[in-house]
């Protein structure tokens, strides 16, 4: 898809990779962009430097998704472009999590991106055209050493998003799933961890392979090019990969036992 002349729409555009897209579009000669956020203030600095519209929603509620695409219709007459990126890291480990941290973690890392295909792709497949950017992780590819409610919610995004792309990619409806390792945002301030065995990525470089693919209409975008390897060794011989998912697992272990004892 061309992105000048684009209406464009960027959930968790107040920071890191949402505010990096929300500059690569305007950049990049989109029509408009709406910004949303939880944080409406970070997310009105961003929409005021590329004159773009701010809005307030927590991404988790279809109701204020909902309100996010009427608003953005009566901004732009349309959406031609939603890129679903809001998520949270939640609640680390597996059994310190509550039902309500699954709860949480689901609803962000999930159901957001289900909320926004079903109330922006009747306009799309009306128009015979729109593109989807859901933003999930590597983890959903392979896994997240130390937190399961990140890993299996990442995998249901990459699922999900692979079903909409199968189901409506003939219909005109465009689909990439973009999945990072580490990258340079607030959920990584306190270090990459286990993601960043790779090292971390700044946010604009991360913002510019999406615009790549929304470009070239690819499914998979890995910022992370080793990442592309790893899904490959997984799916030629599973259970030699978990294996070496096990021993990652004994070094991470390892390390924060260390950690604790030292400080």
């Amino acid at each position: 898809m061309i992105i000048e002349n684009k209406r464009v729409v960027v959930t968790g555009g107040a920071s890191g990779i949402g505010k990096a897209l929300c500059e690569a579009f305007h950049a990049s000669g989109a029509k408009s962009i709406v910004v949303v956020d939880i944080n409406y203030e970070d997310a009105k600095k961003t929409a005021d430097s590329i004159g773009g519209l701010a809005i307030q929603a927590n991404v988790a509620v279809e109701e204020e998704i909902q309100n996010v695409i009427e608003e953005a219709n009566k901004f732009a007459g349309g959406i031609d472009i939603f890129c679903s990126n809001a998520g949270i890291i939640g609640v680390p480990g597996f059994m310190e999590a509550s039902v309500e941290d699954w709860s949480n973690m689901w609803s962000v890392n999930v159901m957001s991106h289900i909320h926004a295909a079903k109330h922006v792709l009747p306009q799309m497949l009306e128009r015979g055209e729109g593109y989807l950017v859901n933003t999930a992780s590597a983890a959903g590819l392979l896994t997240q050493i130390g937190a399961a409610g990140y890993a299996v919610t990442k995998n249901a995004a990459v699922s999900f998003a692979e079903w909409i792309k199968i189901t409506y990619g003939e219909k005109g409806i465009g689909v990439s799933c973009l999945c990072p390792q580490a990258v340079r945002t607030a959920m990584t301030a306190g270090g990459p961890g286990v993601a960043g065995v790779d090292g971390m990525l700044e946010p604009d470089v991360v913002a510019q392979d999406v615009l790549d693919a929304i470009k070239e209409e690819k499914f998979l975008i890995l910022p992370h090019k080793e990442v592309a390897e790893y899904v490959k060794r997984k799916g030629n011989d599973r259970d030699r990969w978990i294996l070496g998912m096990q021993r990652l697992q004994k070094q991470y272990e390892d390390f924060f036992a260390s950690y604790e004892k030292d400080n």
